[in-house]
């Protein structure tokens, strides 16, 4: 389905930033996801980072791989640079484009399926890279734009639509990145737009990759086999004769999660899912006491939200491999190629 144009009718006087471009400037097409999805709610904490921050949309460039995850992009800064990928190759188009041109804002949209599965070894290289880029992944546990099979970052004992309770142990982005040494890593809740908000701006302010777990409820297939509100079990029941999928309207699942408190979100399906923040005095620079502190509340079935770790330390690309100041696209030609005398005597340097 294509995305429809939302039309800028000006109902009231909306406040402006400091480039003088108000909220509006900063939406994209109307989405096409289903009504309540968790991923619609992702996509108004950026529109509202970008616009607090007063960026460019120019200077914007949002990439997506394949999923539903992927469309979010549309739904977001009209006027920026856009590149929907193949299945997992996101962030590698991202490295060749920030290469390219370093002065861009670079914002990655994916999911558990198009990150954790297929493009799992893309994105462990961006993290050892520290590609200078937003990378937010969008999880929901299942591959929604192919009927929900169950995705890497599925729970043990997550039940799928059709099929058997999950016995693989999920892949969890965070503790990867800590164990890869990612220098930004965020979880929070797409419902709980007051804390992904602060992420996101600091994620665009930091100096490398900002890798953020958003956790983004399917309200299509976050469901199982034998519920009585199963949407299988209508279609058996009441719609047998008709041989199509039925999403039925949803709210969308909104949460404030206190400071250093617990806060349980009832999802679309019954399920409860226990939401953590971050306690006072929590040292998001020592790798090893996150690491250990996300275990243990895992093991008490937490789901801890907010900056989990940070090194404003560490270089990013551009810095390790010593390029100039501005974007590779705005060199002149002469400094690119200082012509075949300088090239035969670099390469004689590697003899």
């Amino acid at each position: 389905m294509p995305s429809i144009v939302k039309p800028l009718i000006p109902l009231a006087l909306l406040q402006k930033n400091d480039l003088g471009l108000t909220i509006r400037d900063y939406e994209g097409a109307m989405s096409t996801l289903c009504a309540g999805c968790g991923h619609d709610s992702v996509t108004a904490a950026i529109v509202h980072a970008f616009w607090e921050l007063s960026t460019p949309p120019h200077m914007i460039a949002k990439l997506s791989g394949i999923g539903c995850s992927s469309k979010t992009p549309t739904y977001f800064v009209r006027g920026a640079h856009g590149f929907n990928s193949a299945h997992g190759r996101m962030v590698t188009i991202a490295t060749g484009a920030n290469a390219a041109n370093r002065e861009l804002t670079y914002i990655g949209i994916s999911g558990d399926g198009d990150s954790l599965s297929i493009g799992l070894g893309h994105l462990a290289h961006a993290i050892r890279r520290n590609i200078k880029m937003v990378y937010v992944i969008e999880n929901n546990g299942v591959y929604g734009l192919t009927k929900g099979q169950l995705s890497a970052s599925a729970d043990i004992g997550t039940r799928a639509k059709k099929g058997e309770p999950n016995e693989i142990a999920p892949i969890d982005p965070i503790l990867l990145g800590l164990s890869m040494g990612a220098t930004f890593l965020a979880r929070s809740f797409s419902g709980d737009k007051e804390q992904l908000v602060p992420i996101l701006k600091a994620a665009v302010a930091h100096n490398g990759l900002a890798l953020i777990d958003v956790i983004s409820p399917c309200v299509t297939f976050n469901d199982h086999e034998g519920s009585t509100k199963s949407y299988l079990f209508m279609r058996e029941h009441e719609v047998k004769e008709v041989h199509t999928d039925f999403v039925p309207l949803r709210k969308e699942i909104h949460a404030s999660i206190p400071d250093d408190g617990v806060t349980s979100v009832a999802m679309h399906d019954g399920s409860v899912v226990q939401f953590r923040s971050l306690p006072a005095g929590y040292d998001p620079t020592d790798r090893q006491k996150v690491e250990q502190y996300i275990h243990d509340r895992q093991s008490r079935g937490e789901i801890v939200t907010g900056l989990l770790y940070v090194d404003e330390s560490a270089k990013d690309v551009h810095q390790l491999n010593h390029t100039p100041a501005e974007g590779l696209n705005s060199v002149p030609f002469e400094k690119l190629c200082p012509g075949g005398a300088e090239l035969a005597a670099m390469q004689n340097g590697f003899r």
